[in-house]
């Protein structure tokens, strides 16, 4: 009899287990722009891997547009919609946070990706210390250890900041390479790139290299070159995105871009914030994942976004 009852209980606990396992009904998902090709491809990706790993869930994706309280605005619309995790590029990493503290305090998974996001459970970024380092290094290189450089910067983002950081280590071996400026917001946008890079590119008649932090704002400092008639800059960036691919392949003033992965990113992400849901803690929280430097000389073996 007493067998019985302990089998009758271990069943009614086993059912009732079962019943109150769930599944991911909504998966929102906030980027800084997506009107940069990364976030677009960044976005695809993700609503693939959750289309693959969570059936029947919803992915809502939308753009921050570089507006941090829009971006919060919509952290608010996610909790009231019920979403169950949010992915989110921060426009702010620290700013960011309030919002992730009320989606985290109504019981939502958050995890960052390509840029930290105070608060988050999971954070997966590009390398982006390495990026710079593998564009900067490529630039010296080709200067031969001596000339003037540019840094079009960006939105103060932790990604940016590490990219900047890694360009910088890597010319500390090259005292014959001088920074003119390393502090001008480029926003990350062509027309930024451009911006800048003209008032710069006035302001010295000496520049040999450009580094920027994006693609986008290398196409636009490409752009600002040729139209000033301003020959021989070499410029090296950080995306590998289809319009550098392009870049690279035609005669422009770009060299090199240290490509980003972000089907791989996508996929990192998607399972952390998997795992986070059914209350298991990732092994690494905190995961990097190695860009891959393109310059003109690799770039017909290179396989692209495209390909992920």
């Amino acid at each position: 009899m007493t067998v019985c009852c302990l089998l009758a209980t271990l069943t009614l606990s086993l059912c009732s287990f079962v019943s109150q396992a769930k599944t991911p009904r909504l998966v929102g998902v906030t980027v800084v722009d997506l009107g940069n090709p990364f976030f677009g491809a960044i976005t695809h990706n993700i609503e693939q891997q959750v289309a693959a790993s969570m059936p029947g869930a919803k992915t809502l994706v939308v753009s921050g547009d570089y507006d941090l309280g829009k971006q919060s605005t919509q952290f608010d619309n996610f909790i009231q919609a019920g979403a169950d995790i949010i992915i989110v590029s921060a426009i702010d990493s620290q700013a960011i946070s309030a919002a992730v503290r009320r989606a985290r305090a109504a019981g939502i998974v958050v995890v960052a990706i390509d840029n930290t996001a105070d608060g988050a459970q999971a954070t997966v970024t590009t390398n982006n210390v390495l990026a710079g380092q593998q564009s900067c290094a490529y630039l010296a290189q080709r200067l031969k250890g001596k000339g003037n450089m540019l840094i079009i910067n960006g939105p103060q983002v932790s990604g940016v900041k590490d990219r900047v950081k890694g360009c910088e280590e890597a010319l500390k071996p090259y005292p014959d390479i001088h920074i003119l400026s390393d502090n001008q917001n480029g926003v990350g946008t062509r027309d930024g790139g451009l911006n800048v890079a003209t008032g710069l590119l006035t302001a010295h008649d000496n520049v040999n290299a450009i580094f920027t932090i994006n693609d986008p704002s290398a196409i636009g400092a490409d752009l600002a070159a040729r139209q000033l008639q301003r020959q021989g800059i070499l410029i090296a960036t950080v995306d590998g995105s289809p319009d550098i691919e392009d870049a690279l392949k035609n005669p422009t003033s770009i060299v090199a871009s240290s490509a980003q992965r972000p089907a791989e990113l996508a996929k990192v992400a998607v399972q952390t914030a998997l795992q986070l849901f059914n209350q298991s803690a990732p092994a690494q929280p905190n995961q990097m994942v190695s860009p891959q430097l393109v310059t003109r000389d690799n770039i017909s073996s290179y396989q692209g976004w495209k390909s992920q």
